[in-house]
């Protein structure tokens, strides 16, 4: 095959002359056919006459009349185009006359211009908004249909995984098996959606009101699904498994009708892509040689779809986004870990194998603070602050923190765990969002971190830099915890969590394989009942499939629940009939029952169930592990790129003994010194967190452990200190661990009485140095009347390590009297520097004198 470059300089457009052409013979002539010479030169013009000269004209007679001779018939679509062309120009017409009707109207009723504006631009919004989806689709959608080269070529810019990643190959001929075996996964398909989403959906729309849904018809359609890479896993593998991702990108052609009460609907231009996880376990030796697959998202994919026909307010917003979010979130808990799709290839292999769930650790994060964010809110005179709140993602499981309103600079201090099932993989995703009443949360950036690398390292304390936004940094801090089965390491996890003071912290992990249930009682007398288990261990609730009309049914389902202290919390089951909604048997295991259990297992024990037949029981399996503090590894490089990630997450500085204690200080001021200068936020200015000013007394915080202090200071003091101003009893921690500074203000002794006819109305105003802005600003109660006012006040700042060391507390007493009588309110003052090594180590709590007025630098 030539190419245009290939065409001889010398073969030019020959022109017809009547001494130039050679004579065709006759029965050239009568054959109406040409001779073909492969030595006489084909005349070709160049590439720019070709596409400059014009077409041949044609005989518009003629060619009516060839068109009558081929199709007679024409006669008939003419008339049905001079119709259609009435039927055009009356609908024209009526279009006119009402716009133009309308426009008199509003000017008719005295009405706003913006009556008018308002819909057309929501109209062609809308309108440009549906093109670009179905524009994103189609070119979606061509890419699965054509050859992986045409891809390429098509769309350099998103390349195949194997081209971006040296590990990842290329897997053309999976995607050729695929194309052959696809018309054939319809029927797979059909039972997994009917059996699994079908139901969770129906449920969750059950919670809005919106009863009565169900899938109708489920095609998948033609083209199949596009493996763009795989990945084989060969080293720190277990020899019984084999691992592979897969680089998966899915867009059908596919015919999915539902129907939602009385409703009818359906999904097109389904699309969904992201990585694969195939894990093949356990090997055995008989064919298939592999007992079954596990399959699952390592994290959430990208999930696109039309929704059709479901009567056309379902395009209204809200609605369809409300049934579009479930459809992606039920998808997400069957296939997106730490949910995964098992399918068992031999009987060989007990269920348990591949069903039980089977975490590697614990991620416990801590979303400490933002800094300049994004400004999305419209206030008077321009753009103002925004509302933010942080998403976390783990796989399938998500986490939000609450709302800061109006705040750039938001503060959250938010604690949470995430269940890890696989270390390589997965990531860490936290989108910062604004929060808006009526509409759409707007994005205020985001953030990925990869779990391995936390995993690796133990402790990660790191500000970064958003992700999709011109400007915001995220202060995250996170430490890994591994799964032991030593019951002698629990009272270690139970001191680390009564330290943090965070109720929603772990100290175990419970993992529950519910198997099936036997002779079941009957909640009627006509049929067997409808079974579903529930299972409980706290707050924490999972519920298992229902089964149709069975005593003995079979469920085969795993489940994880984090438990706060495994010594005395327990497991609750209970198992309803679905038509009847009565119990028809419980039961509850104390977790501690499990401690000098031989590795803290049950596997496939029989429990009795309560409230059920003489006969009813329950096959389940339990396993209990206690989390345990991984080891900090490469701490040199950690150092070097995060200066404050040494810290651990444990209050390790309040275990020391006396011994080490004057070391661990000195090693502390050499930290903290070298983090005030290294820190990238040691240069801002000091914005402390939103506080808690608990009103709970110090001694009640003593009993619950909510203060730790080495040695407490005497109730009174009969001195009225070194200026005669009175003293103030000040109790002050820092904990590095929640990188949170406690002041209590308990009481004042002492205070001068300036004049005997007006006794001080005394209350107690705190900030933080040098910024001193009102984000800092604490106060007490005002105490009536009163020279020796009882505060016993609590106030919290969440403030880094590298902060503290730079930041001062002014302490500064006033007398709400002090404003009538024209005088200073100020009664006295202190500052306290806050890089005292005590303060962070065991707390400080004493007697202080008060001073006199100071001015403001």
């Amino acid at each position: 095959m030539s190419t245009i470059e290939d065409i001889p300089e010398t073969q030019e457009v020959t022109t017809t002359t009547t001494g130039a052409a050679p004579q065709p013979t006759e029965t050239e002539t009568s054959a109406g056919t040409e001779v073909y010479d492969p030595n006489t030169p084909i005349p070709r013009p160049p590439l720019a006459e070709l596409s400059a000269r014009p077409p041949t004209p044609i005989d518009e007679s003629e060619m009516a009349a060839g068109s009558k001779e081929v199709n007679p018939e024409k006669t008939v679509a003419s008339t049905n185009s001079s119709s259609d062309g009435i039927f055009s120009i009356i609908y024209t017409v009526f279009k006119k006359v009402a716009i133009v009707g309308s426009i008199y109207l509003v000017g008719y009723m005295g009405w706003s211009v913006a009556w008018l504006i308002a819909p057309v631009i929501l109209s062609v919004a809308r309108d440009e908004l549906r093109k670009t989806t179905e524009h994103k689709r189609n070119i979606a959608k061509a890419s699965a249909m054509a050859s992986e080269k045409d891809v390429i070529m098509a769309r350099i810019d998103e390349l195949p995984a194997w081209v971006y990643f040296p590990d990842v190959e290329r897997c053309e001929w999976v995607n050729k098996i695929l194309k052959q075996v696809w018309p054939n996964a319809n029927h797979f398909a059909r039972t997994l959606v009917k059996e699994t989403i079908e139901p969770n959906v129906a449920l969750a729309l059950a919670n809005y009101k919106m009863n009565g849904f169900r899938f109708d018809r489920i095609i998948l359609g033609t083209i199949p699904p596009r493996i763009g890479g795989v990945k084989i896993y060969d080293k720190n593998v277990d020899r019984n498994e084999i691992i592979m991702d897969l680089d998966l990108f899915y867009a059908s052609d596919c015919d999915i009708n539902f129907y939602l009460g009385g409703m009818k609907g359906g999904i097109k231009d389904f699309q969904i892509h992201g990585w694969v996880r195939v894990v093949m376990k356990p090997l055995i030796r008989s064919m298939p040689l592999v007992g079954g697959l596990q399959i699952f998202f390592l994290n959430n994919p990208n999930i696109d779809f039309n929704l059709v026909g479901v009567i056309d307010f379902m395009d209204m917003p809200g609605l369809s986004d409300l049934l579009r979010r479930i459809i992606v979130e039920q998808i997400g808990a069957v296939m997106v870990l730490p949910n995964k799709l098992p399918i068992t290839l031999s009987n060989e292999v007990p269920a348990i194998s591949l069903k039980m769930p089977e975490p590697e650790g614990i991620l416990r994060i801590h979303v400490v603070e933002a800094k300049d964010l994004m400004k999305k809110d419209i206030g008077v005179l321009g753009k103002g602050k925004s509302d933010p709140y942080a998403v976390i993602n783990v796989g399938a499981q998500e986490f939000k923190t609450q709302i800061i309103e109006n705040n750039v600079n938001p503060k959250w201090d938010y604690w949470c765990e995430a269940k890890i099932f696989v270390e390589l993989g997965q990531s860490l995703d936290i989108t910062i969002l604004d929060m808006d009443n009526g509409k759409d949360d707007e994005k205020l950036g985001r953030a990925t971190i990869e779990i391995f690398n936390v995993i690796k390292r133990g402790i990660v304390d790191t500000w970064l830099t958003l992700e999709d936004a011109k400007h915001g940094l995220l202060h995250v801090r996170m430490q890994w915890y591994k799964l032991t089965a030593d019951p002698n390491d629990l009272q270690a996890a139970l001191l680390e969590t009564q330290q943090l003071r965070v109720t929603s912290m772990s100290t175990a992990l419970l993992t529950v394989f519910i198997d099936s249930a036997k002779n079941l009682k009957q909640a009627r007398t006509s049929s067997k009942p409808d079974p579903y288990l529930i299972a409980m261990v706290g707050k924490h609730k999972e519920q298992t499939a229902m089964i149709m009309r069975d005593d003995s049914p079979v469920w085969e389902q795993g489940f994880t629940f984090l438990v706060s202290n495994p010594e005395n919390e327990s497991l609750q089951i209970r198992i309803m009939d679905q038509k009847t909604n009565n119990e028809i048997g419980q039961y509850t295991y104390p977790l501690n029952l499990l401690l000098p259990k031989k590795n803290m297992e049950l596997v496939s024990q029989p429990f009795q169930l309560q409230k059920s037949g003489p006969e009813s029981k329950l096959i389940m399996s339990l396993s209990l592990r206690i989390l345990k503090p991984a080891e900090v590894l490469e701490e040199t490089e950690q150092t070097a790129s995060s200066p404050e990630s040494s810290i651990a997450l444990t209050r390790s500085s309040s275990l020391k003994t006396p011994t080490q204690e004057s070391a661990s200080n000195k090693d502390l001021q050499l930290q903290t010194s070298r983090i005030s200068i290294e820190s990238p936020i040691a240069e801002e200015q000091i914005i402390t967190m939103n506080s808690s000013p608990a009103a709970t007394p110090y001694s009640a915080a003593l009993e619950t452990g909510e203060a730790v202090l080495t040695h407490r200071m005497p109730d009174l003091t009969s001195s009225t200190g070194e200026y005669g101003l009175g003293r103030i009893q000040l109790s002050i921690r820092y904990s590095v661990q929640r990188q949170k500074l406690t002041v209590t203000v308990h009481k004042i002794m002492y205070l001068p009485l300036r004049d005997p006819s007006s006794i001080p109305d005394p209350y107690v105003k705190l900030y933080l140095l040098p910024a001193r802005n009102k984000e800092s600003k604490r106060k007490t109660m005002v105490i009536k009347d009163n020279c020796n006012p009882v505060y016993e006040a609590t106030f919290e700042y969440l403030i880094s390590t590298a902060e503290l060391a730079q930041t001062e507390l002014e302490v500064t007493v006033c007398s709400q009297k002090g404003f009538l009588y024209g005088g200073s309110p100020i009664m006295g003052m202190l500052k306290i520097p806050l890089n005292e090594p005590e303060i962070s180590s065991n707390g400080i709590n004493s007697w202080m004198d008060l001073q006199p007025e100071m001015k403001h630098d």
